[in-house]
């Protein structure tokens, strides 16, 4: 799968912008906040349907203007598919597939698969669950449509639980029987969602602890554990002994909205005792085993996004990637770099279809 073009029309600092890419190797060079990071967000978004880096559509609205809009062109063996992603103040975002709208947008979620490699991913590392269990939720949503739908199906009736137990602290009441309605409702979506985190974890470890081993070349042993408070105890049970916390607090204090997925060396937290070293190791190898996990079930290779690595990484590292690429293992790449004479040293050694483009103050022109 490539992506041929990309069309962009008041996204972030980007006016209008119209690129056509190889189909393997393209490079961003700018200086810091001249815009190359938010043509990588731009793919990411028509992939994923949302930014990788702002929870809001809205940040991602140029400034004085009221609507954005990301276009592109995949292309694979057997089609060539436009997605149009529009959103405009006030109003739903509309996604559409070769000019037909999707019901609802999860129908696209795994359909374009990208991976992103970026210098925030060590916030996985530093932040607390709710940011491992986005990564993983995403990662697993991609490869997983079925799952995917739970979870919103959870997510839709945690936030109902939660808006009535706010409901019965400020209006001094309690429904037992209503509160139990939506537990039932509840259990077998967290139930699901945790038996598949577990199995999907259990497939992923491995392919993690080999990249983690390339990359690295060291012995320490890498592992992840996924902690979840269902082990052990049903989730009905679980609310039933949780009920007067919840009702004191006013949330849903127990499922797997809760959960964490544990980063590990030598038995040890990264957090806490990785170097830095080891911790840009840990996060790029998760990143190789999704990429390596999401071609196997999607029988194809995402899209692979690289923010601004030769600045972040040192030298094994960027050595071990580029390996990687020469041995193509990777489908199309694009890279975002301060340095042009850097880059074209790095990859144009590796492949003949490269293009680069300079990107000055949201614009971007082709290196010719």
């Amino acid at each position: 799968m490539v992506l041929e073009n990309l069309h962009l029309l008041y996204f972030k600092n980007y006016e209008e912008a119209d690129l056509s890419f190889s189909p393997h190797i393209n490079c961003f060079i700018g200086d810091n906040g001249s815009g190359k990071t938010n043509v990588l967000d731009a793919i990411y978004y028509l992939s994923m349907g949302k930014s990788a880096f702002t929870a809001s559509d809205l940040q991602n609205v140029k400034q004085g203007e009221d609507y954005f809009m990301v276009k592109g062109r995949f292309e694979t063996f057997t089609y060539k598919d436009t997605i149009q992603c529009t959103f405009r103040s006030g109003q739903k975002k509309i996604i559409t597939h070769n000019k037909l709208a999707y019901e609802k947008i999860a129908e696209h979620i795994g359909k374009y698969p990208v991976v992103l490699i970026s210098p925030y991913d060590t916030d996985l590392i530093r932040e607390g669950s709710e940011e491992r269990r986005r990564y993983f939720d995403s990662l697993i949503s991609q490869i997983d449509s079925t799952y995917l739908n739970e979870l919103i199906a959870y997510n839709y009736i945690l936030k109902q639980r939660n808006s009535l137990l706010k409901q019965f602290a400020e209006r001094n009441y309690f429904d037992k029987e209503y509160l139990q309605i939506l537990d039932e409702q509840l259990v077998p979506a967290g139930n699901y969602i945790t038996q598949v985190r577990q199995s999907f974890l259990e497939n992923f470890v491995p392919v993690f602890q080999k990249h983690y081993q390339h990359l690295s070349g060291s012995s320490e042993t890498v592992t992840l554990e996924y902690k979840n408070q269902l082990t052990g105890h049903s989730f009905i049970y679980l609310l039933n002994q949780a009920q007067r916390k919840d009702l004191l607090l006013q949330r849903t204090t127990v499922g797997p909205h809760k959960d964490d997925f544990v980063f590990l060396m030598d038995s040890w937290p990264v957090k806490n005792y990785g170097s830095q070293g080891q911790q840009k190791s840990y996060v790029i190898a998760l990143k190789l085993a999704q990429f390596e996990i999401v071609a196997q079930r999607k029988n194809q290779k995402p899209l692979l996004l690289l923010d601004d690595i030769f600045d972040r990484l040192d030298e094994k590292r960027i050595t071990k990637l580029l390996q990687l690429v020469a041995e193509n293992t990777f489908g199309q790449l694009f890279i975002t770099d301060s340095h042009l004479e850097r880059t074209q040293k790095l990859v144009g050694s590796i492949s003949e279809q490269v293009s680069n483009f300079k990107v000055v103050n949201g614009t971007v022109q082709l290196i010719t």
